[in-house]
């Protein structure tokens, strides 16, 4: 806990908290939805093909997306390491900041045994198996369950003041 407190109490976790800039935490915060929106947004999007959305369009067409994806994550660990810190002592004892963990990695699991498809030179020759299906719809829920999780993180647990009559 005592590395924990001493992260809290940083230079930049102070800055981010307490600034009255637009660059500490509304600007951390934005690229963290921002990032969200890409990693989720394009999974899903691949996904919903996979689960027969949109089924003109070519699955390999969609491995241009992953970049995107990928470059999403990448910033939402970033911004996700930054809004930690901000309040660490309290996340490091939340549950729900545990779930949401658990249900990303499990995204992310997900996206990598996808990515293996995509190798996959006869991918749109032939139809989709309901492994790959299952797959989709799992990471679907996923992703929806870490974004929830990310929410609740303001209005439940530790560190939470209650309002009375919210």
């Amino acid at each position: 806990m005592d590395f924990l407190a001493r992260l809290e109490q940083s230079g930049l976790a102070t800055w981010v908290r307490e600034s009255n800039s637009l660059l500490a935490y509304p600007s951390v915060l934005f690229l963290h939805t921002v990032g969200m929106g890409c990693v989720a947004g394009i999974s899903a999007l691949v996904d919903l093909r996979i689960l027969g959305c949109a089924s003109e369009v070519p699955l390999t067409g969609l491995r241009k997306t992953l970049p995107y994806m990928w470059a999403g994550f990448w910033l939402n660990t970033v911004t996700g390491i930054v809004l930690f810190i901000i309040d660490a002592t309290t996340k490091a004892v939340s549950p729900v900041f545990y779930t949401k963990m658990t249900f990303i990695a499990m995204a992310i699991g997900v996206c990598l045994v996808q990515r293996g498809a995509f190798r996959d030179p006869l991918l749109d020759k032939r139809p989709i198996e309901i492994k790959g299906k299952v797959l989709a719809f799992t990471s679907i829920l996923c992703w929806v369950g870490a974004i929830t999780a990310g929410r609740l993180l303001a209005y439940v647990g530790p560190g939470v003041v209650s309002s009375g009559g919210r």
